[in-house]
């Protein structure tokens, strides 16, 4: 690992997630996860102060040492047990069924094997629970997706990538739409900024009802 990626990356991705206009998804988000939580991708933290009551236990995976260390200044703030693990979301450690709410914010874009990862999330969650999500990715407009494309090689040299169709890699993972909402930030260039926010939950028994909404 060379000194952008141990170093200056971690820094940069956790200046850029304290963006204001990132804090409306989060705030309405990370609020609907119960239970035991396994964050994919937890960064820096900035999730933790968000979650409510019903949360029992949150369990952060992330591969960067310096983020995980960012991370732990803010466990003692937190009203339930908090534990990380320093891993990919390729192989996560968890046990099978064992994860209500799996959570995901920023993270789907700089993952290798997305699809790998997503089924992974499948596989950590009970058939109860909940893939809770906020994801910037593929545009639904040709001229904004040739852009996307055409950026992509160079923009994942310094942060990710920008033309993943997240729905889509979500029902390929074994997940169907409990909710998803699409939208543009309100600031930005529109090749990073077309949002995608929602609830999926694993395909299964009691589980194959959807319902869908997008904005924008």
């Amino acid at each position: 690992m060379g000194i952008y990626e141990r170093w200056i990356f971690p820094r940069l991705l956790d200046w850029t997630m304290r963006n204001a206009d990132l804090a409306a998804y989060r705030q309405r988000l990370i609020p609907l996860a119960r239970g035991q939580v396994l964050e994919v991708g937890i960064g820096s933290g900035l999730n933790l102060p968000l979650y409510g009551s019903e949360v029992e236990r949150v369990v952060g995976i992330e591969p960067s040492p310096e983020l995980l260390l960012r991370a732990g200044r803010l466990v003692s703030r937190s009203h339930f047990a908090v534990h990380f693990i320093r891993a990919s979301a390729e192989a996560i450690p968890v046990r099978d069924q064992a994860v209500d709410t799996v959570v995901m914010t920023w993270t789907l874009c700089s993952i290798a094997e997305p699809l790998k990862a997503l089924k992974e999330m499948r596989r950590v969650l009970k058939p109860s629970g909940e893939l809770l999500f906020v994801e910037h990715g593929l545009a639904p407009e040709a001229r904004i997706k040739n852009w996307q494309h055409r950026l992509d090689p160079l923009w994942t040299r310094i942060s990710c990538h920008l033309d993943r169709p997240v729905d889509k890699l979500i029902g390929e993972a074994g997940f169907r739409m409990a909710d998803l909402k699409t939208a543009y930030l309100r600031r930005g260039p529109k090749p990073m900024t077309f949002m995608y926010e929602g609830r999926a939950r694993p395909i299964g028994p009691g589980n194959d009802g959807a319902h869908w909404t997008a904005d924008g």
